[in-house]
């Protein structure tokens, strides 16, 4: 695995009404009742063989490892290689009688491009339970500058409060994650790599949750 790390979205739960409940928490349930219950993924920047995973003890944190989800463009290089995506698929468990959604997103990744190149990271998530209503994060970087001899990036999105999506009313939920890069060029000369090695999805207070009450 190499060194470069991309951080998948942490949560922290939210409260839309600051009311605390005879519990302690407040308009919602403890964010460490989440739990992921089994992992999978699919996609051509991690084909089978080339990741590994991590569950933590409480089954609230979970890494990915990454060989071979790299992006690559330049003279002589494959049109496939400009492009890659890897979808993880999460099957939670949380408390009965409340939905959340993601609200906010935190990348870290590596990419080396010359000017004229610009590497683009889209993540796009979805519950299976519906899969249409989906919402996605854009990430963009031009080339040349500190760019062209290689850096490590760090990149917050915070998702529009209209494209909220809420998992499913029960006690559990499959949540997708499906992560794309893609190179482009305005140079035909120029050369450009963005690569993810890691990807770590916690849900515990790093994870930037909004809770609701599901509607009967």
């Amino acid at each position: 695995m190499r060194s470069a790390a991309f951080l998948l979205p942490a949560l922290v739960a939210a409260s839309p009404i600051a009311q605390v409940s005879s519990d302690g928490w407040a308009d919602g349930p403890d964010p460490k009742q989440i739990q992921i219950v089994s992992v999978s993924f699919s996609g051509n920047g991690c084909p089978q063989g080339s990741v590994s995973t991590s569950i933590s003890p409480d089954k609230t944190v979970i890494t990915f490892g990454f060989d071979r989800f790299q992006t690559y463009i330049g003279p002589g290089v494959s049109p496939a290689e400009k492009t890659k995506n890897c979808q993880l698929h999460l099957n939670l468990k949380y408390p009965g009688g409340f939905q959340f959604s993601i609200v906010e997103s935190t990348y870290h990744g590596y990419a080396q491009l010359d000017k004229g190149v610009t590497g683009t990271f889209y993540s796009t998530y979805y519950f299976s339970q519906d899969a249409p209503a989906t919402t996605t994060t854009q990430t963009s970087i031009s080339g040349g500058g500190i760019w062209a001899q290689g850096q490590v990036y760090t990149k917050a999105d915070k998702i529009p409060t209209a494209s909220y999506i809420y998992s499913p009313c029960g006690a559990s939920g499959i949540l997708n994650v499906n992560n794309r890069i893609a190179l482009t060029t305005t140079n035909a000369t120029a050369t450009g790599t963005v690569s993810d090695d890691d990807a770590t999805v916690a849900f515990t207070q790093q994870v930037n949750l909004n809770w609701r009450t599901c509607k009967k």
